[in-house]
């Protein structure tokens, strides 16, 4: 399956929003991450993914994700990585589209990203007035490499 995705740095007004909804919190960490390429555990709420990605081609790569039982996740999250990002993931419908807003926590405390998720890499999208800038194709706002910090 492929996952086409653009990732953006939000303005501070968007906390005014997010603080009346719902998150879900979520630990993630890789298990392997060579040549960007990962394999990834995480939990999120109550529900526990293993997913594989491929090598970024622009905004879209290959993604396989999995469910997988919640106790499993937590024991590969403690004994198959070396480091465990925290954030609290926040869905905003901005138009016709869903928005995953992160809020992370941790050494990152601060950082804000927003994520959508498109059907194709020209599909056009509402753009919030709380973004302030694309960066996609920064790979400093990878999550793979943003672990490296937490």
């Amino acid at each position: 399956m492929k996952e086409i995705e653009r990732k953006f740095l939000v303005k501070d007004e968007l906390l005014d929003v997010v603080k009346y909804l719902q998150s879900k919190k979520i630990r993630q960490g890789y298990i392997s991450d060579l040549d960007g390429k990962t394999v990834r555990v995480r939990t999120k709420g109550d529900k526990g993914y293993l997913t594989i990605k491929g090598k970024n081609s622009g905004i879209s790569r290959d993604e396989f994700e999995y469910e997988i039982p919640f106790e499993d996740a937590g024991q590969l999250l403690l004994n198959f990585c070396s480091k465990v990002l925290e954030k609290e993931r926040f869905d905003l419908i901005v138009g016709e589209k869903k928005w995953e807003i992160d809020i992370f926590h941790g050494k990152l405390e601060g950082l804000i990203i927003a994520e959508l998720e498109l059907g194709s890499e020209e599909e056009a999208f509402e753009v919030p007035s709380w973004v302030r800038e694309e960066v996609s194709g920064d790979v400093q706002y990878y999550n793979s490499n943003l672990i490296q910090k937490a």
